[in-house]
């Protein structure tokens, strides 16, 4: 996927930054850290826009705490020291943070609110989960709550509330009660969106700063698109 963000720094959503963190609102198609797609990741644009803003010389310390699938948009939290990043992490391990997102999804929900509970067991090879109903061999617990939030022309908007944090838990869950977020077709989705992002955006993230120890609530706006207009 092509993604001007890369050459220009500058363009990065910065939704807050102090001397220990700095969070973005990523675009869909955006890595985090690097694979062996060998693109450059998110990590080393915000490493370059740190540079050029406080004109560094030398390297720039920035550490990845968590992540979210490329095709995914919304918050993303990194460690500008290397005091905040253990314990970035720590919160993100022992799930201290509070994690919702917003799906686009083309079926309704049988119930407007509700909790979901699979097993989901990870394919490696397919970069893919699957949803079980009851526990299978190599399978892990996958907890998270989802509400209607509003009816659009063609589609619905569902606001989750992700209780644990598995492989794909979102799209894997949503699809499992035939609710497929719009332009994943790797989770049965009828056709890709043209710029091969899914509707699948983490909106709101809450936790306790790590050195200030004071609640930091963030909020991100979705990517512009008519779908994502007509939700906000």
């Amino acid at each position: 996927m092509a993604n001007k963000i890369l050459s220009n720094p500058t363009n990065l959503q910065v939704l807050y930054e102090d001397n220990h963190l700095i969070a973005i609102n990523k675009r869909p198609g955006d890595i985090v850290q690097g694979d062996k797609t060998g693109d450059m990741p998110l990590s080393e644009v915000v490493k370059l826009y740190l540079k050029e803003k406080y004109n560094k010389p030398g390297n720039v310390y920035l550490g990845v705490a968590h992540r979210l699938d490329r095709p995914t948009s919304g918050i993303v939290v990194f460690a500008k020291t290397s005091k905040a990043l253990p314990r970035l992490n720590k919160l993100f391990a022992e799930k201290k943070t509070t994690k919702t997102y917003w799906a686009v999804v083309k079926n309704i929900p049988a119930k407007d609110v509700d909790t979901l509970v699979h097993w989901l067991k990870r394919n490696p090879k397919q970069n893919k989960s699957y949803a079980h109903p009851k526990e299978v061999d190599g399978s892990k617990k996958a907890i998270l709550d989802y509400r209607l939030i509003k009816k659009l022309d063609n589609y619905y908007l569902l606001e989750i509330d992700l209780l644990t944090g598995r492989h794909h838990q979102i799209r894997a869950q949503l699809s499992a009660i035939g609710c497929t977020i719009k332009g994943d077709l790797k989770y049965g989705f009828d056709r890709s969106n043209k710029d091969a992002s899914i509707h699948l955006h983490a909106r709101h993230l809450s936790f306790v700063h790590p050195v200030k120890n004071e609640v930091l609530n963030l909020t991100a706006a979705p990517p512009q698109d008519p779908v994502w207009d007509a939700c906000v």
